[in-house]
């Protein structure tokens, strides 16, 4: 197992990894809308707390020579399900076919008070 950190992304804020690399996948952290430049939260609009999350996970994805195309599953928590639709046109636009599996739910509460949080998993091609 190897721990993932990159300063493109926000640092962990508990004891946790940014993202772990096991064999063949990477499982990434749920990521919120902080901006790794100066730790603030983005959060003016739903969009764009969205984009900045997506954002951090692509950081992530591209530290380790990947993309959105090498993610497999994604889960998004959100504050309330009336946040779906414009969660769910931001984090669209990052895809294209075939897309990953993925569920969404609202949840009780989110860290910082956030109103979207998404994880990933990624697989990643075996070199020979």
């Amino acid at each position: 197992m190897q721990s993932i950190q990159t300063d493109l992304a926000p640092k962990p804020i508990g004891p946790y990894s940014q993202a772990v690399r096991h064999g063949d996948t990477l499982f990434i952290s749920g990521q919120i809308a902080l901006d790794p430049a100066t730790g603030d939260l983005v959060q003016s609009s739903i969009q764009e707390e969205t984009h900045r999350v997506m954002l951090n996970l692509q950081a992530i994805l591209q530290s380790q020579g990947l993309g959105f195309e090498s993610v497999i599953k994604a889960s998004i928590f959100l504050s309330s399900m009336d946040l779906f639709g414009p969660v769910n046109a931001v984090y669209g636009s990052y895809f294209t076919e075939p897309y990953p599996a993925r569920e969404t739910v609202a949840v009780l509460g989110l860290p910082r008070g956030v109103h979207v949080e998404i994880s990933m998993i990624a697989a990643v091609p075996t070199t020979r």
